[in-house]
Protein backbone atom coordinates (compact mmCIF):
# COMPACT_ATOMS: atom_id res chain seq x y z
CA UNK A 1 0.00 0.00 0.00
CA UNK A 2 0.95 3.31 -0.48
CA UNK A 3 2.07 6.16 1.73
CA UNK A 4 -0.02 8.71 0.21
CA UNK A 5 -3.16 7.88 1.19
CA UNK A 6 -6.31 9.87 -0.22
CA UNK A 7 -8.72 10.98 2.51
CA UNK A 8 -12.69 11.00 2.82
CA UNK A 9 -12.39 14.25 2.02
CA UNK A 10 -10.05 14.54 -1.14
CA UNK A 11 -11.87 11.17 -2.39
CA UNK A 12 -15.59 12.94 -2.46
CA UNK A 13 -13.88 16.28 -4.07
CA UNK A 14 -11.81 14.13 -6.69
CA UNK A 15 -15.31 12.30 -7.08
CA UNK A 16 -17.69 15.25 -7.66
CA UNK A 17 -15.25 17.03 -9.91
CA UNK A 18 -14.91 14.15 -12.13
CA UNK A 19 -18.74 14.12 -12.48
CA UNK A 20 -19.31 17.95 -12.47
CA UNK A 21 -16.77 17.43 -15.61
CA UNK A 22 -18.96 15.03 -16.96
CA UNK A 23 -22.07 16.62 -16.79
CA UNK A 24 -20.37 20.52 -18.06
CA UNK A 25 -19.37 18.43 -21.62
CA UNK A 26 -22.23 16.78 -21.72
CA UNK A 27 -24.42 20.15 -21.53
CA UNK A 28 -21.41 21.69 -23.85
CA UNK A 29 -20.94 19.15 -26.32
CA UNK A 30 -24.59 19.73 -28.23
CA UNK A 31 -24.14 23.59 -27.81
CA UNK A 32 -20.97 23.69 -29.34
CA UNK A 33 -21.59 21.51 -32.30
CA UNK A 34 -25.21 23.56 -32.93
CA UNK A 35 -22.84 26.59 -33.53
CA UNK A 36 -20.06 25.30 -35.84
CA UNK A 37 -22.76 22.80 -37.63
CA UNK A 38 -23.45 25.50 -39.89
CA UNK A 39 -20.25 25.93 -41.26
CA UNK A 40 -19.09 22.53 -41.73
CA UNK A 41 -22.10 22.20 -44.18
CA UNK A 42 -20.92 22.18 -47.69
CA UNK A 43 -21.59 24.59 -49.28
CA UNK A 44 -23.65 24.86 -53.10
CA UNK A 45 -22.03 28.23 -53.93
CA UNK A 46 -21.11 28.50 -57.23
CA UNK A 47 -23.71 26.00 -58.89
CA UNK A 48 -24.96 27.55 -61.80
CA UNK A 49 -28.61 28.30 -61.89
CA UNK A 50 -30.64 27.55 -64.86
CA UNK A 51 -32.58 30.26 -66.27
CA UNK A 52 -35.55 30.20 -68.71
CA UNK A 53 -33.50 32.92 -71.06
CA UNK A 54 -32.82 30.96 -74.26
CA UNK A 55 -29.04 31.93 -75.41
CA UNK A 56 -30.10 32.63 -79.09
CA UNK A 57 -32.76 35.49 -77.89
CA UNK A 58 -30.27 37.49 -76.27
CA UNK A 59 -29.19 40.68 -78.26
CA UNK A 60 -26.94 43.48 -77.98
CA UNK A 61 -29.89 45.40 -75.80
CA UNK A 62 -29.76 44.47 -72.03
CA UNK A 63 -32.88 42.78 -70.64
CA UNK A 64 -34.04 41.64 -66.81
CA UNK A 65 -33.84 37.51 -66.35
CA UNK A 66 -35.07 36.78 -63.30
CA UNK A 67 -34.01 33.00 -61.65
CA UNK A 68 -34.64 30.91 -58.85
CA UNK A 69 -32.49 28.98 -56.31
CA UNK A 70 -32.76 27.13 -53.33
CA UNK A 71 -31.08 28.70 -50.59
CA UNK A 72 -29.85 27.15 -47.10
CA UNK A 73 -29.41 29.25 -44.00
CA UNK A 74 -28.68 26.40 -41.63
CA UNK A 75 -31.35 24.33 -41.36
CA UNK A 76 -33.96 26.82 -42.95
CA UNK A 77 -34.41 26.08 -46.74
CA UNK A 78 -36.14 28.70 -49.04
CA UNK A 79 -36.63 29.52 -52.92
CA UNK A 80 -34.82 33.20 -53.62
CA UNK A 81 -35.95 35.14 -56.67
CA UNK A 82 -32.68 37.32 -57.91
CA UNK A 83 -32.70 39.33 -61.05
CA UNK A 84 -29.65 40.12 -63.41
CA UNK A 85 -29.14 42.18 -66.62
CA UNK A 86 -28.30 40.39 -69.79
CA UNK A 87 -26.79 41.17 -73.43
CA UNK A 88 -24.81 39.86 -75.52
CA UNK A 89 -21.34 42.15 -76.72
CA UNK A 90 -19.85 40.51 -79.54
CA UNK A 91 -19.99 36.34 -78.78
CA UNK A 92 -19.92 37.19 -75.18
CA UNK A 93 -22.76 36.59 -73.10
CA UNK A 94 -22.55 39.50 -69.72
CA UNK A 95 -25.20 39.31 -66.78
CA UNK A 96 -24.78 41.95 -64.63
CA UNK A 97 -26.47 42.32 -60.86
CA UNK A 98 -28.98 45.05 -60.89
CA UNK A 99 -28.02 46.04 -57.36
CA UNK A 100 -26.86 49.42 -56.68
CA UNK A 101 -23.68 49.52 -54.90
CA UNK A 102 -24.28 52.92 -53.30
CA UNK A 103 -27.10 51.73 -51.23
CA UNK A 104 -28.40 48.67 -52.75
CA UNK A 105 -31.44 49.67 -54.59
CA UNK A 106 -32.32 48.29 -57.68
CA UNK A 107 -30.89 49.87 -61.04
CA UNK A 108 -33.34 49.87 -64.31
CA UNK A 109 -31.67 50.20 -67.93
CA UNK A 110 -32.86 53.00 -69.83
CA UNK A 111 -34.65 53.98 -66.54
CA UNK A 112 -33.44 57.66 -67.28
CA UNK A 113 -34.92 59.41 -70.23
CA UNK A 114 -32.00 61.90 -70.08
CA UNK A 115 -29.74 58.82 -70.35
CA UNK A 116 -31.61 56.25 -72.32
CA UNK A 117 -27.87 54.14 -72.93
CA UNK A 118 -27.20 53.76 -68.88
CA UNK A 119 -28.37 52.15 -65.89
CA UNK A 120 -30.05 54.15 -63.77
CA UNK A 121 -30.67 54.02 -59.65
CA UNK A 122 -34.00 56.35 -58.80
CA UNK A 123 -33.02 55.82 -55.25
CA UNK A 124 -30.07 58.92 -55.49
CA UNK A 125 -29.85 59.64 -59.47
CA UNK A 126 -26.69 56.47 -59.61
CA UNK A 127 -25.61 56.01 -63.41
CA UNK A 128 -23.64 53.06 -64.80
CA UNK A 129 -22.43 52.36 -68.06
CA UNK A 130 -23.49 49.06 -70.21
CA UNK A 131 -20.81 47.67 -69.18
CA UNK A 132 -21.95 48.28 -65.18
CA UNK A 133 -19.15 50.86 -64.89
CA UNK A 134 -20.45 53.43 -62.46
CA UNK A 135 -20.31 57.01 -64.07
CA UNK A 136 -18.12 59.76 -62.58
CA UNK A 137 -20.13 62.03 -60.78
CA UNK A 138 -23.08 59.68 -59.69
CA UNK A 139 -23.45 58.36 -55.89
CA UNK A 140 -22.35 54.65 -56.75
CA UNK A 141 -18.54 53.50 -55.52
CA UNK A 142 -18.04 50.91 -57.79
CA UNK A 143 -18.93 49.25 -60.90
CA UNK A 144 -22.34 46.70 -60.89
CA UNK A 145 -21.29 43.11 -60.09
CA UNK A 146 -21.16 39.92 -62.83
CA UNK A 147 -22.26 36.96 -62.51
CA UNK A 148 -20.75 33.87 -64.39
CA UNK A 149 -22.03 32.88 -67.43
CA UNK A 150 -22.65 29.14 -68.63
CA UNK A 151 -24.69 27.84 -71.58
CA UNK A 152 -27.15 24.39 -71.00
CA UNK A 153 -29.44 23.22 -73.76
CA UNK A 154 -29.37 26.40 -75.40
CA UNK A 155 -30.59 28.13 -72.34
CA UNK A 156 -28.53 30.77 -69.73
CA UNK A 157 -26.95 29.64 -67.02
CA UNK A 158 -25.99 32.28 -64.19
CA UNK A 159 -23.34 31.49 -61.44
CA UNK A 160 -21.92 33.10 -58.34
CA UNK A 161 -21.40 37.02 -58.51
CA UNK A 162 -17.55 38.18 -59.31
CA UNK A 163 -16.44 41.73 -59.06
CA UNK A 164 -17.39 43.71 -62.49
CA UNK A 165 -13.67 42.71 -64.83
CA UNK A 166 -15.56 45.01 -67.64
CA UNK A 167 -15.28 48.30 -66.49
Amino acid sequence: MSNNRVSRRQFLNYTLTGVGGFMAAGMLMPMIRFAIDPALQTKAEGDFVQTSQKIDEITEEPIKVDFTFEQVDAWYKSDVTEAAWVYRDGDAIIALSPVCKHLGCTVNWAGDSAHPDQYFCACHGGRYEKTGKNVPGTPPTGPLDEYEVAEKDGFLMLGKKIPNTLG
